[in-house]
């Protein structure tokens, strides 16, 4: 089994490429500790002291530490963990509720359901795909009065370039295609 493990904007997190997909429809999971998982796998990699963070896509794994300096240390105990996991053939994950999914979003009235679907549209066509790319996930959460409320996770969430991915990359496209669009806040960031 090859795993490709490919440098995130985050210096504190990997994405580990796989072959194959181990997640089916659109589905994908994020774990901040063993207390919350629900997938054996991600269980296994928390074994590891310095993991914070796990989040599983279709076919690959981000995996975040506290210290970008461990890296030489964990990644092969990391890829030995996914790969002895994956040759089980065992499920990911134990069940599904914690999929991370963008809830259906309704507008008040017609004119802002439309600007609700055009920004959906956007986060299903460009957003996400492109930040997957990075290793991680972007879920449009809510819009109200022309700001369009988001949710990061993976590679994504903690990351130095995420306040920049934010604002010039996600803002500027959804300001420029949807002129409705005022501004895009990181609901996290505030909980």
């Amino acid at each position: 089994m090859f795993i490709q493990v490919a440098e995130t904007p985050n210096p504190n997190a990997l994405k580990f490429i796989l072959e194959e997909r181990i997640l089916d429809g659109g589905a994908v999971y994020h774990f901040t500790s063993n207390e919350d998982c629900e997938s054996e796998l991600a269980s296994q990699l928390f074994t590891i002291e310095s993991i914070t963070d796990v989040f599983l896509g279709a076919n690959f794994i981000s995996v975040t530490i506290k210290d970008y300096t461990k890296w030489n240390l964990l990644k092969p105990k990391i890829l030995s963990i996914i790969t002895d996991f994956l040759v089980t053939g065992a499920s990911v994950i134990n069940n599904n509720t914690n999929n991370l999914s963008e809830e259906k979003i309704v507008g008040k009235n017609a004119e802002e359901q439309e600007i609700i679907d055009r920004i959906t549209e956007m986060f299903e066509d460009r957003i996400r795909p492109a930040v997957a790319m990075d290793g991680g996930d972007i879920l449009f959460r809510k819009y109200l009065d022309g700001k369009v409320y988001i949710s990061m996770y993976g590679a994504c969430s903690g990351c130095p370039s995420a306040g920049v991915t934010l604002k010039n990359g996600i803002e500027n496209m959804l300001k420029y295609y949807i002129p409705e669009v005022t501004e895009v806040i990181d609901i996290e960031q505030y909980d």
